[in-house]
């Protein structure tokens, strides 16, 4: 092993500071390293962890439908139990010191930028560690808020040991990057970088994070001394207070965006606001392409292996979500099930914006139709009960999971539809439409091809942040116009000021929100996921076909594989990485009942 090198030489990949702080195109590389690390809940992020595969930018990991959307009812997956629940030891801390080394470096070289640049670059960093903190606060409540570099060995290891701040001063420490960003960026942004509006859009999703915490966070709820000491939990009194911030903050967007509107037809523009790259609705997002290796594969993984190149689903939408618009009218006044020539036929004159989020059972995607069907019926008289009790095994026809048995020629599940065997095809008759691009042809549709971008922050979102925020403080009149603004573009119904409740504006939010990684942290915020899912089971709705009359009939049954959900009062919070425990005592305690 003996050699004469020596080996004090600087690696030759590594840039130093001259050569990144001295230009803009230096700054654009160290930037993108820290957007591309950016702890975004995209198509590749998995919430939990398994086989190893957990977290943020897995850009060629394929399984999309580890999605939390999954755990929770927006849709059935592959999780079992409550797998989420503890999260995966999130701990960003080396990316925080790179923003916090880029805001104290940059000034030092401000000669090399005109105008009012660097304050821009450094109303970028703001953002950035905003967003960081952002995603330590709403797992662990209040965490070290390290605002400079840490150095070893110049600094002792006791100095490096910070304990947490509380979760009060951790909020208060976003809100007030947010407000630094948004004073220094400028109007506009270059592609998948912020600008004072995305600052602004962020301050509103955290600020309403704060205020719902601090309003419900004592309710259903486990005491410890992280509580005690305020580690956890934020006093109720100052709920309005984070909540009028959420307010200004959506006030700030007015008159810069808008919904999007480009087609007339209200279902075809829902599907579409989510594939135009044009759209005034968005705020911020993150792109894809296939020469970065960062394509994904969302198109084939929502999408049954019938109309794909290739693909594996195995997340499917729960009828609990799609009846959130109203019930699905499927059903006589006597209690029979309604007849249907066609499948498609169920489902006419529903709300644009569902029909927009979801495919139902006739629709048709790459000149395919979804053919779902549960099974056969050689007839069928009465209710379903009425059914079961004359004859259990009067359904003894639907148990084929191959897509292509037939009897007396007469297709059992058709090649979309349910199985009870396999997880390529949906347990509740529903599949994904949101971000599925319609266009590309099937022969296109395999692992890692999608480059559809990840929307971020779009308008919609900021104004259902600000009526929530506005009906938690009584201001029901601004709260019903944001609403309104969003429903006349989903082609529903509008609301009244009779309609004006929390639980009419958190379904609003549900409707809107759907698949795009929001609703989990809402039932965390809102200190409703040990009431939702408390063993939880999820419905579907199951076609079939009665032989005897050549009509479909649809029944609310549970979705096939009949998984359970339990969210233990722990979950609210996620415990403290043991590592970081280890490396730093300081951090304790940790948080309740872990």
């Amino acid at each position: 092993m003996g050699s004469c090198q020596k080996l004090d030489v600087v690696p030759n990949n590594l840039l130093s500071d001259d050569q990144i702080f001295s230009s803009e195109a230096g700054i654009n590389v160290y930037l993108a390293q820290v957007y591309r690390k950016l702890p975004i809940e995209d198509f590749t992020y998995r919430p939990a962890g398994r086989d190893g595969q957990s977290g943020f930018n897995l850009h060629h990991e394929w399984e999309h439908f580890w999605h939390s959307g999954a755990a929770c009812g927006e849709m059935v997956g592959p999780w079992g139990g409550m797998d989420i629940g503890g999260g995966f030891g999130y701990w960003p801390y080396k990316d925080i010191r790179a923003v916090n080394y880029f805001i104290e470096t940059l000034p030092k070289y401000s000669a090399n930028f005109a105008g009012n640049k660097v304050n821009e670059l450094l109303g970028e960093a703001y953002f950035l560690r905003a967003y960081y903190y952002f995603a330590l606060a709403k797992r662990y409540g209040g965490v070290p808020l390290i605002a400079v570099t840490q150095n070893y060995p110049d600094q002792s290891i006791e100095e490096l040991q910070v304990p947490r701040n509380t979760e009060e001063d951790t909020w208060n420490f976003i809100g007030n990057d947010c407000d630094q960003a948004i004073a220094m960026l400028p109007e506009t942004n270059v592609a998948e970088r912020a600008n004072k509006y995305a600052a602004a859009a962020l301050k509103s999703r955290a600020m309403l994070y704060a205020g719902s915490i601090a309003k419900y966070g004592s309710q259903n709820f486990v005491d410890g001394d992280a509580r005690a000491m305020g580690f956890v939990g934020i006093a109720a009194e100052k709920a309005d207070g984070f909540f009028q911030k959420a307010i200004e903050a959506a006030k700030q967007l007015e008159g810069k965006y808008s919904l999007y509107s480009a087609n007339t037809n209200k279902e075809q523009n829902y599907a579409d606001a989510f594939l135009d790259d044009k759209s005034p609705e968005n705020i911020l997002v993150r792109n894809y392409s296939i020469p970065s290796r960062t394509a994904h594969s969302w198109d084939a993984t929502f999408s049954p292996r019938f109309m794909t190149a290739n693909a594996l689903s195995r997340a499917y939408p729960t009828l609990e979500f799609v009846e959130r618009s109203g019930a699905l009218n499927v059903t006589n006044g006597d209690g029979t099930p309604t007849r249907y020539t066609n499948l498609a036929d169920a489902f006419q004159g529903l709300e644009p914006r569902l029909r927009g989020t979801i495919y139902f059972p006739g629709d048709v995607l790459r000149d395919r139709r979804f053919d779902v069907q549960r099974g056969l019926y050689p007839s069928f008289s009465g209710t379903a009960a009425d059914e079961v009790a004359k004859d259990p095994n009067s359904r003894k026809y639907m148990l084929s999971g191959d897509p292509n048995t037939t009897f007396e020629g007469k297709t059992i599940i058709g090649q979309t539809g349910i199985s009870t065997s396999g997880d390529d095809k949906t347990r509740t008759g529903f599949y994904v439409r949101k971000y599925i691009d319609y266009r590309r042809p099937q022969a296109d549709v395999d692992l890692f091809t999608s480059t559809t971008h990840w929307i971020e922050f779009r308008y919609a979102e900021v104004l259902l942040n600000r009526a929530e925020a506005d009906i938690e403080t009584g201001q029901l009149d601004d709260a019903l116009a944001a609403l309104n603004l969003i429903r006349n573009r989903a082609g529903a119904t509008p609301l009244t000021m009779a309609d004006m409740t929390v639980d009419v504006v958190r379904n609003e939010r549900c409707m809107e929100l759907a698949f795009e990684n929001h609703y989990w942290w809402d039932l965390k915020r809102w200190r409703t996921a040990d009431v939702v899912l408390n063993n939880a089971r999820f419905k579907g709705l199951m076609p079939y076909f009665v032989m005897n009359e050549g009509k479909y009939i649809f029944l609310k049954e549970p979705e096939t594989f009949g998984r359970n959900y339990n969210f233990e009062k722990r979950f609210y919070y996620e415990p403290i990485p043991g590592g970081e425990l280890g490396k730093n005592p300081n951090l304790y305690p940790n948080n309740p009942n872990y």
